[in-house]
């Protein structure tokens, strides 16, 4: 140790930079002077010798402004490989204890002279200057080739704060080689992420890394592999395949071969404390000459965090030591800055404050010391003026404003847990650096909010994309709740009201998590849902929250009441429902044509409160689904309508005629459809007489249906009136052409059909412009069973006449519309040699096998699916057995 006095320098001295101040002869100046040197060390990123500095610093002001009670002056001297002190007073006369004279140095016990005795201890250098006005004590601390001694230190936390463990805290280990695979992963691994260890060795990490893709951020996880040292958050997939978030720090290291290899180790998000590294600023450069020091820098340090949690995080935490307190918070302004949002805390329990908000107006229960600075020296006895430290043990508080161009965006404050801890100079202090740091948060906060505004315009058009493509009122229920889940919110439920007399029903409940979704679809279903309020806008629903908390409570009382029976798995899935929907529940009405047809909920966990800027996301999205979810419900409507009215057109099942084979295949163009401009029926008319029909009418769609059901219900009821096959026909023509500009005109195929004793059968027929129907005979020859006549709805005065064809044994006649022989692939057409074609190879087929053959022969023709109408009359006479 050198003695006092002398200075044996091994490193420059040149001075890079200084800084200076005077404290006054009163108590508080101490711990001012402490919060001068640590943060003017901070700032020029010498932390590794703060501490030290501090804690002599602290001992040299006692001495002159308690011990010698005069004013001190505090000079910081920066050098290239440390940092000078000066600490003089005004006190010259007192004599100085001198190592090698007999006089004691002091004693640890006492507090005169205990400064000399820590300098003597921990500085590399330090001595006594005297003038005839002033004594000064200085001492030289060299930063280390390494860092050493404490980097960072945090305030005593009263047990009860501390952040709870589910269990002991583990730590993976997890060990990469060059080539990316892992190497070793240790038993803390297992339980963390479910893999045993042979599972995963020798496979490459990025099999189990859910890396973030951040936009403007090029880093993978392969770069990051391979850097020196690396700290941040990812997710590892889990075995059950939920990501599992961790804050992990890496590091690059070789063993005595030189090969290379990455330690990573791996915590909980949430415990990211075990693991993670303060920031460091970086020393100045070797021959850096003096320089304008940037306040922001002072108080954040460099580099500064790119992202605004970060920013903020760092600012709470900075204003936290600055003033030595025990916790600290920054509230910003929400979008339209009529609120304040809890934005960064430390010392308080976060998670439970995080995006809770606040007015700004002043008033009762109201954040009344936003606008001005503000000191509470005792939060017992103004209760409630800082909302954000109720029931957080804090005593004394002071908060300042952040405000760019006069308007505030936001408000800082520091805290303590004994009272009358801050004065107005502290205040001043804070509001200082609030000053420097305001603009950097709110340059940071803006871009957050273009980058939420751009993703929110990214969010609502793919939903507007998905919900249009739906007519599904499950599906579109489901996608509701999706969407919702988990971008805006942990736990969805859609409430629908069919009609106003109705109540709301539970349709559809959703949560991150599928194991909690039983539990809460049965909580949600115990209580009564939410009005069906239609005022715009999410309101607050603390239905579920208060029957949650109930049933846990219940559920542990009875639980306690059985001593002897273990704590069965039904309370802890009560508890994990109560820790579920335990946060903020809101409730946005789903309004569609100026009526309410549902609710759509939204939950957080416990004590989690919603963004501004995520409720204005999901009211919009909510208007778009209520619209969507109307839609639907219309559609639905209307289909069955429709389907209703259209199985009323289509004849009852195909009577059994004796002694022959009747099929009939019907399809109708159109989604939806079932009855087009096709139709067929077969019928009973008198004992040992049947009616056949297959028609096609002009179109298709609705209005060609309408004829089609004129003319089944014509037919059949002319036909049983005795008239003969020409004379139905004239009649039916008549009663289409009354329809006036509704008519449409008709082909049809008409005939009577008698089965004979002889096996065989005799039909009357009729050809009104329609396809010909064709007769296959048992030796394979075709031929045409009729001859074509004017169709139908076209002329006044028709002459029609019947033809008698007889079916023996063996014969098939085939009946078409001419969706069948006007197939298309190209310029190419099925037509009626195709047709031909196809009916030949169907002898000794039965009337169903012939059908579906003409069936198949009509797809295959053509790859797209039909637009016409298409109907298949099979009739076949028997073979004798």
């Amino acid at each position: 140790m050198a003695e006092p006095g002398v200075e044996t320098r091994t490193r420059s001295s040149v001075i890079t930079a200084r800084a200076a101040a005077n404290f006054d002869p009163v108590g508080r100046s101490v711990a001012t002077a402490r919060a001068f040197v640590r943060d003017t060390l901070q700032g020029w990123g010498y932390s590794d010798v703060v501490d030290d500095a501090v804690v002599l610093t602290s001992e040299l002001v006692t001495n002159a402004v308690i011990h010698a009670g005069t004013s001190a002056d505090v000079l910081c001297l920066r050098t290239e490989g440390g940092v000078r002190v000066e600490v003089s007073d005004r006190y010259p006369e007192r004599e100085i204890p001198m190592q090698g004279t007999g006089l004691s140095l002091g004693s640890p016990d006492r507090e005169n002279g205990r400064g000399l005795l820590l300098c003597a201890a921990l500085a590399s250098r330090w001595g006594v200057d005297y003038t005839p006005t002033h004594k000064q004590v200085w001492f030289q601390l060299d930063l280390p080739d390494r860092p050493v001694g404490a980097r960072s230190a945090g305030p005593v936390i009263p047990n009860a704060l501390l952040p709870v463990t589910d269990e002991r805290v583990r730590v993976a280990v997890v060990q990469i080689d060059r080539t990316g695979a892992v190497s070793n992963w240790n038993e803390d691994a297992e339980h963390l992420f479910g893999y045993p260890a042979d599972q995963v060795i020798g496979k490459p990490l990025t099999d189990f890394a859910a890396w973030p893709h951040t936009p403007g951020i090029g880093t993978g996880i392969a770069e990051a592999l391979l850097l020196s040292r690396w700290e941040g958050s990812y997710g590892i997939r889990g075995s059950d395949g939920r990501v599992i978030p961790v804050y992990a720090s890496h590091l690059r290291v070789r063993d005595t071969e030189g090969e290379p290899s990455t330690v990573c180790l791996l915590v909980r998000d949430d415990e990211r404390a075990v693991i993670q590294t303060p920031q460091r600023a970086p020393a100045t450069e070797a021959g850096a000459e003096s320089r304008t020091v940037d306040p922001f820098e002072v108080f954040i340090g460099s580099p500064a965090p790119e992202d605004l949690d970060g920013l903020l995080q760092r600012t709470v935490e900075r204003a936290r030591d600055m003033l030595e307190g025990d916790s600290a918070f920054l509230l910003l302004a929400t979008d339209d800055e009529t609120e304040l949002e809890v934005r960064a805390t430390t010392g308080l329990p976060s998670a439970r404050q995080r995006f809770a908000r606040v007015p700004v107006e002043a008033g009762t229960g109201r954040y009344g010391s936003a606008r001005m600075p503000a000191v509470h020296e005792d939060l017992v006895i103004v209760p409630g003026a800082v909302p954000l430290l109720n029931g957080t043990g804090m005593r004394s508080v002071v908060t300042v404003p952040l405000k760019v161009e006069g308007r505030l965006t936001g408000s800082l404050g520091v805290a303590a847990e004994s009272a009358g801890r801050y004065s107005n100079e502290e205040a001043l202090r804070l509001q200082f650096a609030a000053d420097r740091i305001a603009l950097a948060v709110e340059s940071a906060r803006l871009g957050e909010l273009e980058r939420l505004r751009r993703g929110s315009l990214s969010f609502l058009v793919e939903a507007s994309d998905l919900l249009a493509g739906t007519l599904d009122r499950d599906q579109t229920l489901a996608l509701m709740a999706q969407m919702t889940v988990p971008t805006l919110a942990t736990w969805c439920a859609v409430y629908t009201i069919a009609d106003q007399a109705s109540d709301p029903y539970l349709s559809y409940v959703l949560h991150e998590d599928e194991e909690r979704i039983d539990g809460l679809k049965a909580l949600l279903s115990t209580i009564d849902p939410p009005e069906p309020v239609p005022t715009p806008g999410a309101r607050v629903w603390t239905g579920p929250a208060d029957a949650a908390h109930q049933a846990a409570l219940r559920m542990s009382m009875r639980e306690l009441g059985g001593a002897s029976t273990p704590v069965s798995s039904g309370i802890g899935t009560t508890l994990a429902t109560a820790a579920a929907v335990g946060g903020e529940t809101v409730v946005l009405p789903l309004v569609a044509r100026n009526r309410v047809i549902g609710m759509l909920t939204l939950g957080k966990p416990s004590d989690d409160h919603f963004r501004q800027e995520i409720l204005e996301l999901a009211e919009d999205l909510s208007r778009r689904a209520a619209l969507a979810l109307d839609n639907a419900r219309l559609y639905s409507e209307r289909m069955a309508i429709s389907q209703s009215l259209q199985r009323s057109l289509l004849p009852p099942e195909l009577p059994q005629v004796p002694n022959v084979e009747v099929e009939v295949i019907y399809r109708a163009a159109g989604e939806g459809n079932e009855v087009g401009g096709d139709f067929y029926d077969v019928f009973p008319i008198r004992d040992g007489a049947y009616g056949f029909a297959i028609g096609d009418v002009c179109g298709t769609g609705p209005e060609a249906a309408a004829v089609t059901g004129l003319a089944r219900h014509a037919l059949r009821l002319l036909a049983r009136e005795g008239f003969s096959g020409p004379a139905v026909l004239e009649r039916l023509n008549a009663a289409i052409l009354d329809e006036g500009a509704r008519s449409r005109f008709l082909t049809l195929l008409y005939g009577e059909l008698w089965p004979q004793e002889d096996g065989s059968a005799v039909l009357k027929v009729v050809c009104a412009g329609h396809p010909l129907p064709l007769r296959l005979r048992q030796d394979g020859t075709v031929e045409a069973a009729a001859d074509p006549q004017p169709l139908l709805g076209v002329m006044d005065d028709l002459e029609l006449y019947e033809q008698m064809v007889t079916l023996d044994p063996g014969d098939v006649l085939l009946c078409v519309t001419d969706g069948v022989t006007e197939r298309r692939e190209g310029t190419r057409m099925l037509g009626d040699d195709g047709l031909v074609d196809v009916l030949t190879g169907c002898t000794g087929l039965t009337a169903g096998a012939v059908a579906s053959r003409v069936l198949r022969a009509v797809e295959r023709f053509a790859a797209e699916p039909a637009s016409d109408d298409m109907a298949i009359l099979a009739m076949r006479v028997p073979e004798p057995q």
